[in-house]
């Protein structure tokens, strides 16, 4: 049985923020990665294994990807 870990707050979420965001993973080697937003946990996460959430750590660092909704 795959057991998660505890949801993780990004530092980059502040007390007021309207951008926080959770993730949690699995113990297990090649697990996934769990993402939620913290302001609404009702809805549910997006699982994406541990590749393409580096893959999305990576884009956002770089700003290809925007977290607004609008381009750069």
């Amino acid at each position: 049985m795959r057991t998660p870990g505890m949801w993780r707050k990004s530092t980059r979420s502040g007390a007021n923020s309207p951008n926080c965001v959770e993730t949690r993973t699995y113990n297990l080697p090649g697990a996934v990665v769990e993402v939620r937003d913290s302001k609404a946990p009702q809805l549910g996460s997006l699982a994406i294994s541990r590749t393409e959430f580096t893959a999305l750590l990576d884009n956002v660092k770089l700003s290809t990807i925007c977290c607004s909704g609008s381009p750069p």
